[in-house]
């Protein structure tokens, strides 16, 4: 995936994991590992990003596998700010995906009137 298309969406779809349940940093990651290629390294700079700008709260778990794991829990700001975000993306991908296609959805049918209109400047 595209770099900047995945660094302008993390902080989307960690929310959009946080709005349904409480989770650590690692399950958060593997999560969004299931659709989008992500490292540690991408991921924690939000939550702290976030848990500053008071979206999250934090408590620890005690776990069996070592030291106590940090919980993250979206807080009403949070939410709110989740919504905003949410339909921002909703508007900004509607646009994106009436520019993308108005020749069309099929790759096929995209090429065909490309290289119709090549030939149509070459015979100018």
């Amino acid at each position: 995936m595209n770099a900047q298309f995945k660094k302008g969406i993390l902080e989307l779809c960690v929310l959009s994991i946080l709005v349904e349940e409480d989770l650590y940093g690692y399950a958060i990651i593997n999560q969004l590992s299931v659709a989008i290629d992500v490292s540690d390294n991408s991921i924690y700079p939000i939550l702290r990003r976030l848990t500053n700008d008071k979206y999250f709260n934090t408590y620890l778990v005690e776990s069996n596998e070592g030291a106590p794991r940090k919980y993250y829990q979206m807080t009403e700001k949070g939410f709110m700010y989740y919504l905003e975000l949410r339909e921002e993306w909703n508007a900004f991908i509607g646009g994106v995906y009436q520019i993308i296609n108005q020749g069309g959805k099929k790759n096929e049918d995209i090429f065909r009137r490309f290289k119709e209109r090549i030939a149509q400047n070459e015979r100018k």
